[in-house]
């Protein structure tokens, strides 16, 4: 499988993650910053979090990575927290934004 349907499939499992407090799945919410798979097959996934005292500060991370690693052909993951840029509503898709009537 090419690099981006790796990619398109993580993006897939990640969009099944929703976030406890938003009804929204966190890659709508914009919580996902980057998906790039290498040549090797490894993911990297950088991502934030609402805020740094989010109640799933630790079990968000290791979610996203289980569910990348189930997509086939991937080897190994790496999923990087961030808070620079801090996460921001304005991150949130359109569609998310018309699901919670922000539009």
């Amino acid at each position: 499988m090419t690099k981006e349907i790796l990619k398109g499939a993580i993006i897939e499992q990640l969009q099944r993650i929703f976030d406890p407090e938003i009804p929204v799945n966190i890659y709508e919410l914009g919580l996902v910053y980057e998906v790039n798979v290498s040549d090797d097959n490894h993911a990297h996934i950088l991502m934030t979090l609402t805020s740094p005292n989010c109640p799933v500060a630790e079990s968000l991370p290791q979610e996203v990575k289980e569910k990348a690693l189930g997509v086939h052909g991937i080897k190994e993951v790496k999923v990087e927290l961030t808070f620079e840029p801090p996460w921001d509503p304005e991150l949130i898709s359109d569609e998310a934004k018309l699901e919670l009537g922000m539009l």
